[in-house]
């Protein structure tokens, strides 16, 4: 009985120290012949997954026409594209809509993980 009570409380000690961390997406709203989609694909999408903000926020696309996942609860419609939209557990925290270019995409981004107060510098 003294035993099995050392074992769980070392195992409540181990679980309490655990960082659960949330689950962080970066979601891309986009649509076929989006110009400005094609332009961030170009630019972005393939050093995205390399970066440290693509580990603290991994993409998951999504197109506009289609339905809207059941696991995301965004804030408002959406309507443009590309809408990049920041979750945190499924939940929206913050947004940018449209693409204003690679030198501006990457510190607008930086201040939303921020604001969101996801930890993403090396």
């Amino acid at each position: 009985m003294l035993l099995r009570r050392f074992i769980l409380s070392m195992v409540l000690v181990v679980l309490s120290t655990l960082n659960l961390a949330a689950e962080t997406e970066l979601v891309m709203v986009e649509e076929h012949g989006c110009v400005w989609c094609a332009r961030w694909n170009d630019e972005i999408a393939e050093i995205y997954p390399k970066t440290p903000e693509g580990k603290a926020a991994p993409l998951r696309r999504i197109d506009i026409h289609g339905p809207r996942p059941d696991d995301i609860t965004f804030e408002r419609g959406l309507f443009f594209t590309p809408t990049f939209v920041l979750t945190v557990d499924g939940s929206e925290v913050a947004r940018l809509e449209g693409y204003p270019g690679e030198d501006f995409f990457w510190g607008m981004l930086g201040t939303m993980l921020e604001r969101a107060q996801i930890d993403f510098r090396e």
